[in-house]
């Protein structure tokens, strides 16, 4: 592990500033030299394989991030220092956004739930094995280096949205039902604020892998909201895997529903583990919207949701995989109890 500075904000405030420009650098080289550090889950794992190399890491746990609070308009806000734990078991998550509760327990063990953030569920790197050896080549890590997992093992790896430059998946359950949930994620900086809706937070490889995210240097995340639930809606999340627990998903699928006399009147679909970034399904809501529910019309949208699948020599069996998840949680979503 690099040595680095280790500093304590007090504030949001005294966060940004710290994190806007380094001693003797510029904003443009504070994006790879500072780190935010909340509950470290994944960062420090980076850093101890000298992926990640900061020059400076900020300590932000203790300030004011951790409420989860519903909001005037009938939606919710959820501070950046939230552990997922406390997320998943939250009463207002659980009846009213069941898929995030859902999606954020399949997740990691309950150690790590415990200190996890949703701040650093959003900015949570991928498990592929090349971009984590730093003996190898790898656009994300180095860019123009190559990615070896084209023609490596890559049996984990993305199918949608990929490039000639980075198959990568992003690893993160929260981050699907986020998606389907349409969160808006909220940051700071010493610039001033913004809020980012989350299909436009999250970029794709292109020929510029090491550009996960639309957050310029600086930026702090201080919380995500979710606009209010659809009436009546019901959703689910479903995480599919090679074993029961502490496995990141080959394919999932987070649904948002709404049935009413007898027809699909509000869906939203995201998936998982297939996606460079969590995937956004227009394709399989367009073919759902106003249908009577059924299997009939579950696998056309599941095969709209795929029709753009780019698979490599060792994942194409998650093509199929994922479309069984779809129709699956579509019949959970959708379907009378």
């Amino acid at each position: 592990m690099q040595s680095f500075q280790l500093k304590r904000a007090d504030n949001v405030t005294q966060a940004t500033e710290l994190g806007g420009v380094r001693s003797g650098g510029t904003p443009e080289a504070t994006a790879t030299s500072t780190r935010f550090l909340a509950g470290g889950t994944t960062l420090l794992d980076l850093m101890k394989l000298d992926v990640e190399r900061p020059q400076q890491v900020i300590d932000i746990h203790r300030l004011p991030l951790a409420q989860v609070v519903a909001t005037e308009d009938g939606g919710v806000l959820i501070g950046a220092t939230v552990r997922n734990a406390d997320l998943a078991n939250h009463p207002l998550i659980k009846a009213r956004y069941a898929a995030l509760s859902q999606a954020l327990l399949s997740g990691a063990s309950a150690q790590l739930r415990n200190m996890a953030t949703t701040g650093g569920n959003l900015m949570q790197r991928t498990r592929c094995v090349y971009f984590r050896d730093v003996a190898s080549p790898c656009n994300k890590r180095m860019p123009g280096s190559g990615c070896p997992a084209i023609d490596g093992y890559n049996r984990n790896l993305a199918v949608l949205g990929t490039s000639d430059q980075c198959i990568a998946t992003n690893p993160s359950d929260m981050n699907v039902a986020l998606s389907a949930f349409e969160a808006t994620i909220h940051v700071e900086s010493a610039r001033g604020k913004r809020s980012i809706a989350i299909d436009d937070f999250f970029l794709l490889p292109g020929k510029t892998p090491q550009n996960e995210n639309v957050l310029a240097s600086g930026e702090l995340i201080t919380h995500v909201t979710l606009p209010r639930p659809t009436p009546g809606n019901r959703s689910a999340y479903l995480k599919l895997r090679d074993r029961a627990s502490y496995e990141f998903a080959l394919a999932s699928t987070a649904v948002v529903a709404t049935v009413s006399a007898g027809r699909i009147e509000h869906v939203r679909i995201a998936l998982g583990g297939v996606g460079v970034k969590p995937w956004r399904s227009r394709e399989a809501e367009a073919i759902l919207a106003g249908q009577a529910p059924g299997a009939a019309v579950f696998r056309a949208a599941a095969e709209a949701a795929v029709q753009s699948a780019q698979p490599q020599s060792m994942n194409g069996f998650k093509i199929e995989l994922v479309k069984r998840c779809i129709e699956h949680t579509l019949d959970l979503t959708t379907q009378a109890t």
